[in-house]
């Protein structure tokens, strides 16, 4: 999130992508830091899916995020 600000701070647009595990823990943080990134949560868990399985739940975020990249 800290880089997400500081990209953010410098005009260059940027975002974070996590599970939905981590929603809670993201607001918390950006509560604490006073910012609100743009963020695109994918189904939680992930770390025991296959390259075919990422490869398609990427490309599921993949419109979504690029149209929070380049809004504003």
């Amino acid at each position: 999130m800290h880089d997400i600000s500081d990209l953010e701070s410098r005009g260059v647009p940027g975002m974070f992508i996590a599970s939905s595990e981590f929603i809670e823990a993201a607001e918390a943080q950006g509560t604490a830091l006073g910012f609100a990134p743009a963020a695109h949560f994918v189904p939680h868990p992930i770390q025991d899916r296959n390259d075919n399985e990422i490869r398609l739940l990427a490309d599921s975020a993949y419109e979504e995020i690029l149209a929070r990249i380049v809004a504003d």
